[in-house]
């Protein structure tokens, strides 16, 4: 029969997802998933997002098709954002997607079809889907660690760049890297674009987490400088986090390229790519973008709000870390104070995860990594206290690049 082939191993958070719901523990701490969370555990609605939708439901706006490209004011509304410069911008071609994952399977598929043979390298430890898009999309995928004792390892970004064949790829964590936290200085994006545009590698950049990590301006300043020097380039866009758009599934997938022509060749790779895997891009979450961002008092009011949004999330890895310096092997918690964003990397081996959960009911994935907005301000020092018991020093960071 067609269907017996070797058991499929899946994603490990839907598996821990489940274990969660099944837990009778009252205290038990949800960290698995990637969602923001307010003090009451609650994922919300951005009042920003509620305003838009009751605008959106007064003029009641058609159900009609999109078209291959979806929600063009969307698309452009959401590239002047990401790029913020009008000769990026002019260099720029965009089409929505099924969320920022949609983005990144559509420009994977575009750099396998204009690149035959092509290679991408994938810095390890990245977000758990990243090999399975790149390897869906038929990729050469040549992975190399990313980090090294909790530290981005600056050295081995730079030298896959110099050894990278011109034409391959560099995927990329615009900000606040999943799962490490980790984000690339300044400078570091400057000296990688330099080699990239000498040896011709194209950035591949994801970019979910915009805003969440030194503030909107700041998370994408890095790529930005990168855009400018190189001649391609191609970002995917996820609206999951910004936007609180989770379920709507809304994303955006930008191509850079050197002239008018070739941005329109790229379009057309893209929208054939979307008529077979899913036809047209769902509307509601975009529509709720391209209004907040097209009006100047509700894009005021929803930057607001991300920025609430970091300013927790800060505190919540700020007190965290206190507490864990407080405590005993203190300093192999130092690095947790230089991450940034919604997670956070603990330097944990997978038994102490397993511990983690099965003695504290903290649920966490094996790797380490920890979604911080699940921590009420109030349970900071009990998760301290949690680590810390399972913490034992001579397997610290034993799992880590």
């Amino acid at each position: 029969m067609f269907l017996d082939t070797p058991s499929l191993h899946l994603d490990p958070l839907w598996d821990l997802s489940a274990a969660y719901a099944a837990d009778p523990r009252p205290e038990r701490l949800n960290l698995i998933i990637g969602v923001y969370r307010d003090e009451s555990g609650a994922s919300p609605v951005m009042p920003s997002v509620l305003a838009a939708e009751a605008r959106l439901l007064a003029r009641a706006p058609s159900k009609e098709y999109l078209g291959l490209s979806g929600n063009t004011g969307f698309n452009a509304a959401v590239t002047g954002l990401l790029l913020g410069e009008e000769e990026l911008v002019a260099r720029a071609t965009a089409v929505q997607t099924v969320a920022g994952t949609g983005a990144l399977r559509l420009l994977a598929e575009l750099l396998a079809t204009t690149g035959p043979g092509r290679t991408v390298y994938l810095g390890t430890p990245s977000y758990v889907n990243h090999l399975a898009i790149l390897r869906a999309a038929r990729l050469n995928v040549v992975e190399y660690p990313v980090s090294r004792d909790g530290v981005l390892d600056a050295e081995a970004v730079l030298a896959v760049a110099r050894t990278a064949r011109r034409g391959d790829a560099i995927l990329l964590q615009g900000c606040c890297h999943n799962p490490t936290g980790l984000s690339m200085p300044g400078p570091l994006w400057d000296e990688l674009a330099a080699v990239m545009a000498v040896r011709g590698v194209v950035p591949f950049v994801d970019q979910a987490y915009f805003g969440l990590g030194d503030g909107l301006e700041e998370d994408l300043a890095g790529m930005r400088r990168m855009l400018r020097v190189v001649p391609e380039a191609v970002v995917a866009v996820s609206g999951s986090k910004a936007w609180g758009l989770y379920s709507e599934r809304t994303g955006c997938a930008i191509v850079l390229t050197e002239g008018r022509e070739r941005g329109e060749y790229a379009r057309g790779v893209l929208e054939v790519t979307a008529r077979a895997d899913y036809s047209q891009p769902p509307a509601h979450g975009a529509l709720i973008v391209a209004e907040i961002l097209g009006d100047p008092g509700l894009r005021a009011q929803w930057r607001a709000e991300l920025e609430e949004m970091r300013l927790r999330l800060t505190g919540l890895r700020e007190g965290l870390a206190d507490a864990l310096a407080a405590g005993p092997g203190g300093a192999a918690f130092a690095a947790l104070r230089e991450q940034r964003g919604m997670f956070l990397r603990l330097p944990l081996a997978p038994g102490q995860m397993d511990r983690l959960r099965e003695e504290h009911a903290v649920y966490g994935i094996p790797s380490g990594r920890i979604s911080l907005a699940g921590v009420p301000t109030a349970r900071i020092q009990d998760l301290a206290d949690s680590i810390a018991a399972v913490a034992d020093p001579a397997l610290i960071g034993a799992s880590r690049a």
